[in-house]
């Protein structure tokens, strides 16, 4: 069996370190600080799984959510969102977009685990 690879999208460093630090002991994880990175290396490698932040500079989650679902090599990839924003609207406002998943920052690491062993051995 393949190790399942996640690519995390965040532009605050210290947020990636955390998740990477949490995922890379049992998945192959690929980081990205922003959007346009994000949407190289997915169109490149197609994660099983992204991680993403919502409030980026320059492209915003929900804009590359759009450019992931509008790509023939990404529209089928499962985007998670992830944000700081603990608000029902942007969360309806995410899942209505593409999203399977919308996880509150902080991420508890035992349910962010959880949550893609589950998802991923579907």
């Amino acid at each position: 069996m393949s190790v399942k690879s996640i690519l995390i999208v965040d532009d605050v460093k210290e947020n990636l370190d955390v998740l990477i630090e949490i995922l890379s002991p049992l998945y192959s994880v690929k980081p990205a600080l922003n959007g346009k990175t994000a949407l190289k290396i997915a169109e490149k490698t197609q994660p099983d799984l992204i991680l993403l932040d919502i409030i980026m500079p320059e492209m915003d989650g929900f804009q590359v959510l759009n450019s992931l679902k509008s790509g023939e090599l990404t529209k089928n990839i499962p985007v998670v969102f992830i944000s700081s924003a603990d608000d029902e609207t942007e969360r309806k406002k995410g899942l209505e977009a593409g999203a399977v998943e919308y996880l509150i920052k902080p991420v508890d690491s035992r349910k962010l685990i959880s949550f893609c062993n589950e998802f991923l051995d579907k």
